[in-house]
């Protein structure tokens, strides 16, 4: 399972003493443990709640949006340091996503999702994406769905 993955290599992490890769896996392990005790107090559980490694991956994929967006107004305050320190935790993050997909095979999902759901102006993205989400949850970042979506639309 992914959360038991993530607690491993932070172990490894911390016995070859890389303080930063420690750090970013910690944080991934707090927001799981939160988003499970949110879950938990959801649901009024007595027992302890775990994340499916598809929640997990949903969880991960919001952090690397965040970080995005931070990455964004670090650059316009001319602050390429934190934006640098930002990207590096990306990267860890990545390595726990399913591999991410290619921008004509998204393409492909897309354009069939458009032709499946007979979608022919922009306010029907909706519809496309929910098509499209289960198919791409985790593979592929939202605002580059949106992007091809309106694209494709537009033509």
């Amino acid at each position: 399972m992914l959360k038991e993955k993530i607690q491993k290599e932070t172990i490894e992490a911390m016995k070859s003493k890389d303080s930063f890769t420690t750090g970013v896996l910690r944080m991934m392990s707090a927001v799981i443990l939160t988003k499970e005790k949110d879950k938990k107090f959801k649901e009024k559980s007595e027992t302890e709640i775990q994340l499916s490694d598809e929640e997990i991956i949903s969880v991960l994929a919001s952090e690397i949006k965040k970080r995005k967006d931070a990455i964004a107004l670090y650059v316009q305050g001319n602050r390429p340091e934190l934006a640098e320190k930002e990207q590096k935790e990306i990267d860890i993050i990545k390595k726990y996503l399913p591999e991410q997909l290619s921008d004509e095979e998204l393409r492909k999902l897309v354009a069939e999702s458009i032709a499946k759901t007979g979608a022919v102006e922009i306010k029907d993205t909706g519809k496309i994406m929910a098509d499209l989400m289960p198919q791409v949850k985790g593979k592929a970042d939202n605002s580059e769905i949106s992007k091809i979506i309106k694209e494709l639309l537009s033509k």
